[in-house]
C-alpha cells in the first residue's frame, strides 16, 4: 500500500502529498520560521553543498541540527549535494580530464582557493550532521546533451554511489534514522531509467526520487519517465519529484502516484512580482483538475494602483486577508523588502492549499 504519511524525527506525521519549498541556505528569502508555518508549509528542503560549506559542521552540530538552528519545528529533507556539485564543477572544467570519478567530484569551492573531494560518505555523514528527515544519495547527473555512452555511465556511478551510500547510512548509529532516499538517472533513456529503478530497488530504499532535468528540450514536461519509475517501484515507496515545480506538473504526477516535491518557484516568482492566484472565486471552489486551474497576478500595470481588491479571494493568506492590490504595487514600486516577503508568503499559501486539494485525489488513489 503506497504511504499516506512523512514522519519526521521529531515524531510529527505529515499527510501526502507534501511540498517542500526550497531553504536552501536553512532560509526561505524575505521570510522566517514563523511566517513559513503561517502559510500552512508542512516542511522545507535545505542544500547539502551550501550548508556544508557555510556555515559548516561545526555550527551545525552545535545547535544539534539545522531544525534547531533555524528553529523550524516541520519537516525537512536535505539533497545530496550533488546537483550543485556537478554544475560548479562541470562548469569550472577547462582540461579535458573529468572532475566527476568513481571516487566523488573534485571541485572548488566558490569564492575560496580551496579544493576538496565531495564523495559520497561526504554527503551521507553532513546530512546527517543536518539530522533531516529524510537524507538522499549522492547521484551523477546525467546531462541534457549526453551522449549513450555518457547516459550509461552516469547510470552505472549512480548506482555505484548508492550502494556506497546505503552502506556508510547503515554504520551510522542514531535513536532516530531518517529516511533514505536513491535518485533515478538515465537522461532521456526510458529502457536505461527503468533500469536504473529496478536496480536501485534492488539495493533497497523507503523511496525514489525523479533526478535530472523533467523537462523535454522543447521545455514540455516528461511524464513518460515518472510513470516508468512508479511502475517499478513497490506500492510502499515514497516518490519524490525532485525539483518539481509547475502547479500543472504537480498534479500530473500525483495522478501517477507521486508524493512528494520541492521546487524555487513559488519564492522565486514572488520576489520577482509574479504571484500564483487560482481561478476560483473562494477556497472551496477550487478544482485543481480543471484545465487552466490558475493564473498569474503581476502587479504592473498603473490600473493596479487604484485597485483596492485583495490578490485572491480564493486565499487566505496575511497578503490576501489583510491588504489589497494597491499597497502591494506600492510595495514592489518603492522596492521595499515587505513587497517580497508578502508575496512569498501569498506564492507559499497557494502551494499549500494546492497540496491539500490534492491529498484527496492522493488518497482517494489509495
Amino acid at each position: 500500500m503506497k504511504p499516506t504519511h512523512f514522519k519526521t524525527l521529531n515524531g510529527n506525521k505529515i499527510q501526502l502529498p507534501i511540498f517542500f519549498p526550497d531553504a536552501t541556505r536553512a532560509v526561505l528569502k524575505t521570510l522566517d520560521s514563523a511566517d513559513i508555518e503561517s502559510t500552512k508549509t508542512p516542511g522545507i528542503l535545505v542544500n547539502t553543498f551550501h550548508l556544508n560549506n557555510f556555515p559548516g559542521t561545526s555550527v551545525i552540530k552545535e545547535h544539534q541540527g539545522v531544525r534547531n538552528f533555524m528553529s523550524w519545528g516541520g519537516g525537512v529533507i536535505s539533497d545530496s549535494g550533488g546537483f550543485q556539485v556537478m554544475s560548479l564543477a562541470k562548469s569550472a572544467l577547462q582540461t579535458k580530464k573529468s572532475p566527476v570519478t568513481d571516487e566523488g567530484v573534485n571541485f572548488k569551492i566558490p569564492g575560496t582557493s580551496k579544493k576538496i573531494l565531495f564523495t559520497p560518505k561526504t554527503s551521507i555523514d553532513f546530512q546527517m550532521t543536518l539530522k533531516t528527515d529524510m537524507v538522499v544519495v549522492l547521484d551523477d547527473f546525467t546531462d541534457l546533451d549526453a551522449s549513450p555512452a555518457k547516459e550509461r555511465e552516469t547510470v552505472e556511478r549512480t548506482i555505484l554511489w548508492a550502494k556506497e551510500c546505503k552502506k556508510i547510512f547503515n554504520k551510522i548509529k542514531t535513536d532516530k534514522r531518517p529516511y533514505l532516499l536513491g535518485v533515478v538517472q538515465g537522461g532521456y533513456n526510458i529502457k536505461l531509467r527503468k533500469e536504473c529503478t529496478q536496480r536501485l530497488v534492488e539495493i533497497g530504499f523507503d523511496g525514489l526520487g525523479y533526478g535530472g532535468w523533467p523537462q523535454n528540450i522543447d521545455k514540455s514536461f516528461n511524464f513518460e519517465i515518472p510513470k516508468i519509475i512508479s511502475q517499478n517501484c513497490p506500492d510502499n515507496y515514497f516518490l519524490y519529484g525532485l525539483g518539481v515545480g509547475k502547479p500543472q506538473d504537480i498534479v500530473g504526477m500525483v495522478k501517477m502516484g507521486w508524493n512528494i516535491f520541492d521546487c524555487v518557484l513559488p519564492t522565486r516568482d514572488a520576489r520577482h512580482k509574479r504571484l500564483y492566484t487560482f481561478n476560483a472565486d473562494s477556497i472551496d471552489n477550487i478544482d485543481v483538475l480543471s484545465p487552466n486551474f490558475y493564473n498569474f497576478y503581476t502587479p504592473d500595470k498603473e490600473v493596479h494602483s487604484h485597485d483596492m481588491t485583495p490578490v485572491s479571494t480564493a486565499c487566505d493568506c496575511l497578503l490576501c486577508t489583510r491588504y489589497h492590490r494597491s499597497y502591494l504595487r506600492h510595495l514592489f514600486q518603492i522596492g521595499d523588502m515587505t513587497a517580497g516577503r508578502l508575496a512569498t508568503i501569498h506564492n507559499l499559501r497557494f502551494y499549500s492549499i494546492l497540496m491539500e486539494k490534492l491529498r484527496i485525489i492522493y488518497l482517494n488513489k489509495k
